[in-house]
């Protein structure tokens, strides 16, 4: 299984290269062009121009690959498709806020199998493929004593592999929740209010940081609504490779049902329990 992805996780880290170059230039600009698409959600000069950028390479590197991309759609019909998410976290990066990132992922039969997900204003990314683990660029200061020195890798010069938390008991774990408004709207924050209740600390970190958080083990428990399959797809592998476990709200796999729950793997089973709805019902 290894070897089988090595090739396309090099090509979705030369994405990620690529489009770091343009986002990060256009960061703060103050002639930043942003316009409102048709569902009322913001796009910059940015997302267009990265978005482009990567389906420029991957029609040279991978011409018989499909693409869905956020900006410009779905393109080609194949088993294998990239996804990609040009800048998650426009709001924040129109804003100035350096919570944003590039999302580049590869799919095959609709698993996402390869991640990346690129910060550039952070200076952070993670990335991971099927078989092959999930790795950050942090130093093993910030990921903590706990991570061994074998952690370090020898393909990826600088990185360390990344796990999920050992958390088992809701009392003890950490929930980022992202937005109260998407669990108002989705009829589910009576839920989110309860889970609230039972977990040791709830915050609201937001978009791919989220999902990079919980790969780090720095918190246990994070989910949302009104979420695309772009929105999702790189941060799956990046989870699953750190140990943990991926769904939807109500427990089915992938990034394609709107919604997203993600958790360390111990706690998925509970956390569910509490977000069903005959648990509400109750």
């Amino acid at each position: 299984m290894t070897a089988d992805y090595a090739e396309d996780l090099d090509l979705a880290l030369e994405l990620a290269d690529l489009a770091d170059t343009v986002s990060l230039g256009r960061f703060r600009a103050v002639d930043l062009d942003v316009r409102t698409k048709p569902d009322r959600t913001p796009v910059t000069e940015a997302d267009l121009a990265v978005e482009r950028l990567i389906r420029d390479r991957l029609a040279e590197a991978r011409p018989g690959d499909g693409i869905l991309g956020e900006e410009f759609g779905t393109e080609g019909d194949s088993t294998r498709q990239w996804i990609i998410d040009p800048i998650d976290g426009t709001a924040n990066f129109l804003r100035g806020v350096p919570v944003w990132g590039t999302l580049i992922a590869l799919a095959v039969d609709g698993v996402p199998v390869v991640g990346v997900a690129s910060a550039p204003a952070m200076g952070r990314r993670w990335w991971a493929a099927r078989g092959m683990g999930a790795w950050t660029t942090a130093s093993a200061g910030e990921l903590g004593a706990s991570y061994a020195a074998d952690a370090a890798s020898a393909r990826f010069p600088g990185a360390r592999r990344m796990r999920v938390s050992g958390v088992e008991r809701l009392a003890d774990a950490s929930l980022s929740f992202q937005s109260l408004a998407q669990w108002r709207q989705a009829g589910y924050l009576d839920r989110l209010l309860t889970l609230s209740e039972q977990v040791w600390r709830d915050r609201a970190y937001g978009d791919l940081w989220s999902y990079a958080l919980l790969a780090e083990g720095l918190i246990d428990i994070t989910g949302e609504f009104d979420v695309k399959p772009y929105d999702l797809a790189a941060l799956v592998p990046i989870v699953e490779e750190a140990g943990g476990r991926f769904t939807s709200i109500t427990g089915e796999p992938g990034p394609w049902h709107g919604s997203s729950l993600a958790t360390n793997g111990r706690l998925h089973d509970a956390v569910l329990v509490v977000l069903a709805d005959d648990a509400a019902e109750a």
